[in-house]
């Protein structure tokens, strides 16, 4: 099977694998050539009961797990796509900056560059002021809800949709999940990015989705998706869109840009479950994301 699926690859095709492991000789063809970077999301971390199947206490645990992983495997970055924390049951902001802090202490122990997307969870009952007060991004970029870097040869670019439609930024539970916006200043600010760095392949990180015209809920996705696509597509350069928020994962493509949504650290129990990935970027453009326990493999072929 996994001679099958490298033939695959090869061909051309896009295949989703077993979580578990990339085919041997996928990985052994492609290994230090491109970007690599590990990737967590919607870890909701919160010293709290358990409530369906959003387990937050368990994700203390699973970061580590990630964390440790990601230091052997030489990678370039590492980014969560936002949710990092919850909030207390009764909704204390002190509490919640604990465990904010506690989350972010195991997060920064990675040996490298490390960087933030904020998720709606994230100001549930603080501001973004506190979230970014609390967290620490790779110097440059640290203390700022959108931002760019580069890493390898690539641009990567940080959006921020927590906005209510009014451009009033989430801060304290003022929102309702289902609406984020990203304002009219962040999309000068990205066309103006992505058009000074046209000779650069670029990667979008967000937190709520952007693939509003693929099969999953409008509520998941940005209220104006639409228009936020529209400045990606006038850039060909930009490569794929990473986000978070719906936790059991997704992948979509739109005019040669993939929509690669990972699935939620916070769902079931550890140590039998877990989910976090290491994606390389081949120099070719190619996608290969090695998912590890309930996160699936991709190997994504660049198509236009």
């Amino acid at each position: 099977m996994r001679r099958k699926e490298f033939l695959k690859y090869l061909a051309g095709g896009a295949v989703m694998l077993a979580a578990g492991h990339l085919p041997e000789e996928v990985v052994a063809a492609t290994k230090g050539r491109g970007l690599r970077f590990g990737v967590v999301t919607d870890s909701h971390f919160a010293s709290r009961e358990k409530s369906g199947t959003r387990y937050y206490a368990d994700s203390r645990e699973k970061m580590r797990q990630a964390i440790a992983e990601f230091n052997r495997s030489k990678l370039d970055f590492i980014i969560e796509l936002g949710d990092m924390k919850d909030m207390s049951v009764d909704g204390s902001a002190l509490l919640t900056l604990g465990y904010l802090d506690e989350i972010e202490s195991i997060f920064k122990s990675f040996n490298g560059p490390s960087y933030h997307v904020l998720g709606n969870h994230d100001m549930d009952c603080i501001t973004k002021e506190e979230f970014l007060a609390h967290t620490t991004n790779t110097p440059r970029t640290s203390g700022r809800a959108h931002y760019s870097f580069a890493a390898k040869g690539f641009r990567c670019v940080v959006l921020d949709a927590n906005f209510n439609p009014d451009g009033e930024p989430y801060a304290r539970g003022n929102f309702d999940w289902r609406s984020a916006t990203i304002p009219a200043s962040q999309l000068e600010w990205l066309e103006e990015e992505l058009a000074k760095h046209r000779q650069q392949p670029t990667l979008i990180f967000i937190h709520q989705m952007l693939d509003s015209f693929s099969t999953v809920s409008r509520n998941l996705c940005v209220d104006n998706a639409d228009e936020v696509r529209a400045i990606l597509e006038r850039h060909k350069q930009v490569r794929a869109v990473f986000q978070g928020h719906h936790h059991p994962g997704h992948c979509s493509r739109h005019k040669g840009i993939d929509y690669i949504t990972f699935n939620g650290m916070i769902e079931q129990s550890f140590p039998q479950h877990n989910s976090y990935a290491i994606v390389e970027i081949t120099p070719e453009g190619d996608i290969l994301i090695e998912g590890k326990v309930d996160c699936p493999d991709r190997v994504i072929r660049r198509g236009r």
